[in-house]
């Protein structure tokens, strides 16, 4: 799903609409439109309605981005409201954001894969996988996924416009490979924990987000190099309103290719590495 900066939320939904069609009420796609806004800033955090992470732009970089991976630990998933059925994402991917730090502007392309970590209304919890190319909705994968899984992801562009995306789940031995043609802007590169669009018979709009513990990215690169993450990049996920903090990342890990991610909380402790 691309960025939407507060207070955009309702712009993106509405854009997501038309573009998509209808999905099932009980499923979730991450896809939407491209909103250009600038954002809000409290506590040295850019924030958004539905990305918490990191976010690398070619105008702060001066370089473009033709490749992104990063090892992340599948989070378990637990009902933040009683009834409320809750969802997320995690994921690595090139376009869809920021093109610098300040996101005066966006862009408006997106290749990306990740997992999914889901609560029922009932409070029964779902995992899987996924990879998806703005427009498309995302496009699911037959491949086990649990909490505690060490799951890593690469998206990669080969000759012209072939790209290669891999997921691979360290833990079982799985592992997933896609090539496919897409015209990207090579103008983001992000690391991200989100809260995914639902489009359903009751409108559209971002999901509730579950409680997550153990969400850790490490040994992430942009451009087959360290990123180097630096705290300016961080993103902050909090509601429509922009008062209610929904997840925090941690500042970069000691070797600046990794972070934490704390959900319900406006703080969160980096790893050692």
């Amino acid at each position: 799903m691309q960025l939407s900066k507060v207070p955009f939320a309702a712009l993106v939904a509405a854009a997501a609409m038309v573009s998509q069609g209808l999905a099932s009420s009980a499923s979730l796609s991450p896809a939407s439109n491209l909103v250009t806004g600038a954002t809000q800033t409290r506590w040295g955090f850019s924030q958004s309605n539905n990305w918490s992470g990191y976010n690398q732009g070619i105008v702060e970089k001066k370089t473009s981005f033709t490749e992104i991976s990063a090892t992340w630990t599948v989070p378990t998933a637990t009902q933040a409201k009683t009834g409320e059925a809750e969802f997320s994402s995690s994921w690595v991917g090139i376009g869809g954001g920021c093109l610098n730090v300040t996101c005066l502007a966006t862009d408006n392309t997106l290749i990306q894969a990740g997992t999914e970590q889901d609560v029922s209304s009932g409070g029964q919890a779902s995992y899987s996988a996924w990879w998806e190319i703005i427009p498309e909705p995302s496009t699911p994968i037959s491949m086990a996924v649990s909490p505690g899984n060490r799951i890593h992801v690469e998206v990669v562009q080969g000759l012209f416009e072939m790209w290669t995306i891999t997921i691979r789940n360290l833990s079982t031995g799985a592992s997933f490979t896609k090539n496919v043609d897409y015209p990207s802007s090579h103008a983001t590169a992000e690391f991200i924990t989100e809260t995914p669009l639902l489009i359903g018979a009751r409108g559209t709009g971002f999901s509730a987000l579950p409680k997550l513990s153990g969400m850790n990215f490490d040994v992430g690169t942009v451009n087959r190099a360290n990123p180097h993450l630096i705290p300016a990049e961080m993103m902050q996920l909090v509601d429509s309103s922009g008062k209610v903090v929904l997840a925090t990342p941690s500042w970069p890990d000691a070797d600046g290719d990794g972070f934490n991610v704390c959900t319900f909380s406006t703080s969160c402790s980096a790893s050692a590495s």
